[in-house]
């Protein structure tokens, strides 16, 4: 580790162009050269709560533990502390996935059974690890969105594992929002409207929510396919789906899932980029 925390200081000094913008916590980025340019990092918003960061640690630990257990396909990860005079600094250094592979960008280009191919996939995986943890005592959750996956000829590979939804009541993930976001604007507004912050987190603990939101981005990402997807979808918790879940889940089918207006506001707000589903 004490190896791996060098490398990681030293790609930070050379930092390269960013991977991604659309990050509510970071920009992460992949080295230009090095020993870890075969490596995407996340940087997260430091400080001097080690209780917290430490805390922090050993729930990512334990819930990439439990996304594989699941039955979810990680990249190899790794969490680690940079500890620098007692300023201490969360980072991830996660294996690079091929850009081909990533899933937003495959269902924008297939032809539209191909489309529903990876949405099936992926809608599958998600409600397989919906059912595994059913029975776990600890408040767990998932974000299985579109542009958290990529996929090959094994299936989806899910990459978002921060934060760590796993442990935290909703009160402390709603803090977590909080304390983790770069903005200052979003802490701002967390101390005005605290309760909107925490409705951020509410689909990834919804198993009808995270499958929901998987098809309504794939409405917007493709609207003129918007009926056949929601066909698709409906078919689909009908075959794969239990009833209590099914029964939630076509209840928001009648129409195409819109994002909520907060977000979709907020969004703007932080400049993050988008495209149609944002």
């Amino acid at each position: 580790m004490s190896e791996l925390a060098g490398q990681v200081r030293e790609a930070l000094r050379a930092r390269g162009e960013p991977v991604s913008r659309l990050g509510y916590f970071c920009a992460p980025f992949r080295p230009p050269s090095g020993p870890l340019s075969d490596r995407v990092i996340k940087t997260y918003r430091g400080g001097r709560d080690p209780d917290v960061l430490e805390q922090l640690a050993r729930r990512h630990d334990a819930y990439a533990d439990v996304l594989r257990w699941a039955g979810v396909r990680l990249p190899e990860t790794r969490f680690l502390l940079l500890n620098e005079a007692g300023y201490i600094q969360p980072v991830i250094v996660q294996e690079a996935l091929d850009e081909r592979l990533l899933m937003r960008p495959r269902i924008e280009a297939a032809d539209l059974p191909e489309a529903l191919s990876i949405l099936e996939a992926a809608a599958s995986s998600i409600a397989d690890f919906w059912g595994r943890v059913a029975q776990r005592p600890e408040r767990i959750g998932y974000h299985p969105s579109i542009r958290n996956f990529a996929i090959d000829e094994d299936g989806p590979i899910f990459f978002d594992t921060f934060p760590p939804l796993i442990g935290y009541s909703r009160e402390e993930m709603g803090r977590l929002l909080l304390r983790f976001s770069e903005s200052g604007l979003v802490r701002g507004m967390g101390r005005v409207m605290p309760e909107r912050i925490r409705g951020i987190q509410d689909e990834w603990y919804s198993p009808a929510g995270t499958i929901v939101g998987l098809v309504g981005s794939a409405v917007r990402l493709r609207p003129e396919h918007g009926p056949a997807i929601l066909d698709w979808a409906r078919d689909f918790a009908g075959r794969h789906l239990k009833p209590g879940l099914r029964d939630e889940v076509l209840a928001e089918l009648d129409r195409p899932p819109r994002l909520p207006a907060f977000w979709t506001g907020m969004r703007r707000l932080l400049g993050l980029e988008g495209k149609p589903n944002v």
